[in-house]
């Protein structure tokens, strides 16, 4: 007997059930699924949002429940400000998920460093709520997290409940302060020296713009994690998702397969060449 197997370039139709403005440029999309049960997925892995007669994006699952996948979408080429533009009631198409996850369980018993840059705290929050969820089950917990501006910074009630609720060493950097802020100014990178963790026993997952990943890789590994137990998202422009289309291809691997989450081991050679 054969057993039918759903075609990966085919989307699937879901439904806007929740959209929230995050950020003057970023959206919060709540996307139900409006034939069949949501499909089995990891923290790390992304979905290939399909705004009807527009085109496709790559965008990391930043969060999910038995009803549906939410999306973070900042609006930044035609393709993402279509989606960012649904409104509740609209439908999308969605192919997915796919990618590598981050590491969470095999992160058991170990500190825990998450590292987030901008928008890299929406694909880091679901593996972040994986671990709080079992927090009996890790070491220290320690995130990091840098934006631009104080207004730029997302999830800022979330943040504040893992702060209070939980036994997280939580900072946070931006580049250019206002006069209400009060926090730490400069680059991420500079939170990383002054964490408490042990580096010999911990696990790190980072995701932000590629040179701020490069950075933080270095000064993890200056502190003296492993590069084998540091984790880099390297989500691209991903056109097909499933290797066909090249566009992704980093140096011998593609990011939608070999990725998005990636051992800094791995990659380190290839981080410092302009090309990739």
């Amino acid at each position: 007997m054969t057993v039918a197997v759903a075609d990966p370039m085919l989307p699937q139709r879901y439904r806007v059930t929740h959209a929230q403005r995050l950020l003057d440029d970023t959206v919060s999309l709540r996307l139900t699924p409006q034939d069949g049960e949501l499909p089995s997925w990891q923290p790390g892995q992304f979905n290939m949002l399909y705004a009807f007669g527009v085109g496709e994006s790559a965008i990391s699952i930043s969060g999910a429940d038995d009803n549906g996948f939410e999306h973070t979408v900042r609006a930044v080429g035609a393709v993402s400000r279509a989606i960012a533009a649904l409104q509740v009631g609209d439908s999308i198409g969605l192919r997915g998920p796919f990618g590598s996850a981050w590491p969470v369980t095999a992160a058991e018993g170990a500190d825990v460093v998450f590292v987030a840059g901008g928008l890299g705290l929406a694909p880091l929050r679901p593996a972040i709520e994986a671990v709080l969820q079992q927090r009996e089950r890790y070491g220290r917990v320690v995130l990091r997290v840098g934006a631009r501006r104080p207004q730029d910074l997302l999830f800022p009630e979330a943040l504040e409940r893992w702060r209070l609720a939980r036994d997280v060493d939580i900072d946070v950097s931006v580049d250019h302060a206002d006069t209400q802020w009060r926090g730490h100014v400069g680059v991420v990178t500079t939170l990383i020296a002054g964490a408490r963790f042990d580096p010999h026993e911990s696990i790190a997952m980072v995701c932000g713009p590629d040179v701020m990943m490069r950075f933080c890789a270095r000064s993890l590994h200056d502190e003296g994690v492993a590069d084998d137990r540091i984790y880099l998202s390297m989500e691209r422009n991903m056109k097909c998702a499933i290797g066909l289309c090249g566009h992704c291809q980093f140096g011998p691997s593609f990011i939608c397969k070999d990725g998005p989450v990636m051992r800094y081991d791995t990659i380190a050679d290839r981080l410092n060449v302009r090309e990739l």
